[in-house]
């Protein structure tokens, strides 16, 4: 069984950062790509970030293009979000998944896994 957990979210103010974790568990994850995923309140889930196993490969949503560090370290099979500059509308629960076709880790996710998810709050 899969298991995803992500930590790391909180409340912080405009301009200000947090770093993501996620754990991943359960299974080798051995040619998987692993992404990050958020959705605000009345919205629907949106792509965030992703990532290559290699991590030679990594993908952004426009609105967190130069903000915003995906990165992992397979030896812990740990993927981190880093988030600088941050803004009240990056407001969201922040989740962490996993999909053996970078296609989908890269836009629904579909066929893959998820986190339970973690909370970003940024006041203004």
């Amino acid at each position: 069984q899969v298991q995803l957990v992500e930590s790391g979210g909180g409340l912080v103010q405009a301009g200000g950062s947090l770093r993501l974790s996620c754990a991943a568990s359960g299974r080798t994850f051995s040619g998987y790509s692993m992404g990050w995923f958020r959705q605000a309140p009345g919205k629907e889930r949106e792509f965030v970030a992703a990532i290559s196993w290699s991590a030679g490969s990594t993908y952004y949503a426009d609105s967190v293009k130069g903000r915003f560090t995906i990165s992992k370290d397979n030896a812990k099979n740990t993927l981190y979000l880093q988030m600088n500059s941050l803004k009240p509308e990056d407001t969201a629960v922040y989740y962490c998944a996993t999909n053996a076709r970078w296609s989908r880790i890269t836009s629904t996710n579909d066929g893959g896994y998820w986190g339970q998810g973690t909370q970003v709050t940024v006041s203004s």
